[in-house]
């Protein structure tokens, strides 16, 4: 069991079918504020990122490009420019990394699935339903909403095929007493209500094997079986802490887990079927799962399938990654959708982040150096409005932690910025420039710019967790070390000394038309080259006008009746090797919607096993069937497949969406 001084929080494992876009940088990014927070309060801090590797969408997407599942997610993972590297530029403090492709966690959800197995909670039957391919999920029909997935919306296809089952209805009345019992397990507290509904529409067990997707964690005692994504990746919070491995040993330690912070359309699996599992094993149960909302993009949720991201990385390039940091920090409702924009981010980063903070660091500054050469003197004198900006300034810590503790996170970076406009508005009382023209009101100016300084001080060290390159230059500008911004000096007049340094403006002001058309032209720019693009793709795929087409040798006609005579049908392939006996041949094992079949097909020169597996192919199905290899092999039909320029083959795909056994006309 963890202790009382551990913090556990985790970011949900993303899914690296494609480059992460602003939304992931969102979550990712409240989890290090949380988790840099706790660690300035005392903490000791597990903070787990990582990512969920394997299912369907990352076989699919591997073998369209060529590449085993393996190389596809290392170079989207480690690769240039990839997960890590945008960790890396967005300063995440993330304690642990974990790949569901990593050999300790595959051994501990291989002990998981058989344990639960062993004790009858998970069992063996036929999956009848719908699945949708972008959320990996199975769907009855009482589930869908209006044909469709009810999580996004998209299409979902009849699939049916042998699978296990986990025993997730055995556990309903656990989980609504979980919810009863513990109001803060699901936050916000406007999900929950959402999971007892669920629940009270009569709660299914759920399919945790696949037949049909290789690309998975086999089931250890039928490898015929990969395990459905949604286990393996849940198995993560806990694998990662050496559950059921020997790779690391603080599960005791740093289990249950504080916070588990999660996407909204997640939320169903973290705190309906994942207490589940954790219940079957005997576990204890994490603390809160936060749902939080969607970063949406012109009224729409981004995603990767549809296109409309933004690149964080390009953000970062342009206006820095603290001014990035921030503005997800402070202007998406925490547990609501927020809307990104152009507009928005620049107004931010102009009225926060340069006029509040960055003008009353450079003033201050600016004074103590005009005035007093650069250091404070010791003998200062208080006056009027003195006593309402340290009130101001010490009650922000207690404000700030409040709303940590309670995810408030953009209230807890209002409660900052209140006590620095509160310093602003003081240098306008006190002015600092009038007191300036009397040698007799020196020791007075001492204590503004004192408490202005004081003021900066204490601001610096709470926007630490929020803005963790800015508040070093703070320091560096104000005399201080970066180890003096600790929670223990949150104390009004805790430093009397002080000596400045004057330095680079920490946000310069953006001019917001000259920015927003500089924009839409590079925007417009890009729209026009992808058209380019595409136009000479184009062109350079249609013969030129002035080059005669090459003849083609046609076999004799036939009749209408003669075509029929062909049984063309779609079929998915579920198993495909190499023959040792051949370099040229690949035998498949395919499913043509009636039965299983082998063809043996000559495209080992062009085809790798895995960029055939899970995909539906064209079939002749009524070929006589062919003896090969001396009578060792049977092949019964044959694959469609066109020539290549350069005497290759290119294989005919069908989407996935078309059920094995459809007729090809």
């Amino acid at each position: 069991m963890s202790q009382n001084n551990t913090y556990y929080i985790t970011t949900p494992i993303y899914y690296p079918s494609d480059k992460l876009h602003i939304g992931h940088s969102y979550t990712t990014v409240a989890c290090d504020a949380l988790a840099r927070f706790k660690r300035m309060q005392g903490k000791d801090v597990m903070f787990l990122t990582g990512t969920d590797e394997h299912g369907q969408k990352i076989q699919d997407k591997a073998a369209a490009k060529g590449v085993t599942p393996k190389q596809y997610v290392d170079e989207i993972v480690e690769g240039k420019g990839g997960v890590k590297d945008l960790w890396k530029l967005l300063d995440i403090s993330y304690d642990r990394f974990i790949r569901t492709t990593d050999d300790y966690h595959i051994e501990s959800c291989q002990k998981i699935f058989q344990k639960l197995y062993d004790q009858g909670d998970i069992y063996k039957s036929v999956y009848k339903g719908h699945y949708c391919k972008p959320c990996e999920s199975f769907w009855t029909d009482s589930q869908l909403v209006d044909g469709k997935c009810p999580d996004c919306g998209r299409e979902v296809y009849d699939a049916e095929e042998e699978a296990y089952f986990f025993k997730t209805s055995k556990y309903a009345d656990r989980l609504l007493k979980l919810y009863e019992e513990n109001p803060q397990f699901i936050q916000p507290e406007s999900r929950k209500n959402e999971m007892i509904s669920f629940i009270n529409q009569g709660l299914q067990d759920t399919c945790v094997s696949r037949t049909t997707v290789p690309w998975g964690i086999p089931v250890p005692f039928d490898t015929k079986h990969t395990m459905y994504v949604w286990v393996d990746a849940l198995s993560n919070y806990i694998s990662a802490l050496g559950y059921g491995n020997e790779k690391y040993s603080d599960y005791d330690k740093f289990w249950p887990a504080t916070i588990h912070m999660v996407g909204k359309e997640i939320l169903r699996f973290h705190t309906i079927l994942w207490p589940a599992m954790l219940m079957a094993l005997d576990l204890p149960l994490p603390g809160r799962v936060f749902g939080h909302g969607w970063l949406l993009l012109d009224g729409g949720k981004m995603s990767k399938s549809k296109g409309n991201v933004v690149d964080p990385v390009v953000l970062c390039e342009r206006y820095g990654v603290d001014a990035i940091r921030y503005f997800l920090l402070r202007e998406i409702p925490f547990g609501n959708d927020g809307i990104f924009s152009n507009e928005a981010l620049i107004s931010r980063i102009n009225s926060d982040l340069a006029n509040d903070l960055g003008n009353l660091l450079s003033r201050t500054v600016a004074m103590i150096e005009k005035y007093f050469g650069g250091t404070l003197p010791a003998q200062r004198q208080a006056g009027d409005f003195d006593q309402d900006l340290m009130d101001t300034v010490n009650a922000m810590p207690a404000k700030v932690t409040a709303c940590m503790d309670d995810l408030l996170i953009p209230q807890a970076t209002q409660e900052i910025f209140k006590a620095i406009q509160r310093a602003n508005k003081y240098i306008d009382e006190t002015a600092p420039w009038a007191l300036a023209k009397d040698e007799a009101n020196k020791d007075r100016l001492a204590m503004v710019l004192y408490n202005l300084c004081e003021s900066l001080r204490m601001s610096a060290i709470l926007l630490t967790p929020f803005l963790p390159n800015t508040t070093g230059k703070m320091a560096e500008q104000l005399g201080l070390a970066e180890s003096e911004l600790t929670f223990d000096a949150l104390t009004f007049g805790a430093r009397t000394e002080y000596t400045v340094h004057k330095g680079e403006a920490l946000f310069p002001r953006i001019d917001a038309a000259k920015e927003l058309a500089e924009l839409a032209a590079e925007q417009e720019a890009k729209r026009k080259a992808a058209e380019e693009e595409a136009a000479k793709a184009a062109a350079a795929a249609a013969p030129a006008a002035d080059e005669a087409a090459e003849p083609i040798e046609h076999l004799p006609e036939i009749t209408f009746d003669d075509f029929c005579k062909v049984e063309l049908r779609v079929a998915k392939v579920l198993t495909c090797e190499n023959l040792k006996e051949s370099k040229k041949l690949l035998k498949m094992t395919l499913f043509d919607g009636e039965r299983e079949r082998t063809i043996l097909s000559g495209i080992a020169k062009w085809y790798k096993p895995e960029d055939l597996i899970g995909r539906n192919v064209g079939v002749v199905v009524n070929l006589a069937p062919r003896p090969m290899m001396k009578g060792k092999y049977v092949s019964e039909g044959m694959v469609m497949a066109a020539d290549m320029p350069d005497g290759g083959a290119s294989v005919v795909f069908f989407p996935d969406d078309v059920k094995p056994g459809s007729a090809i006309h």
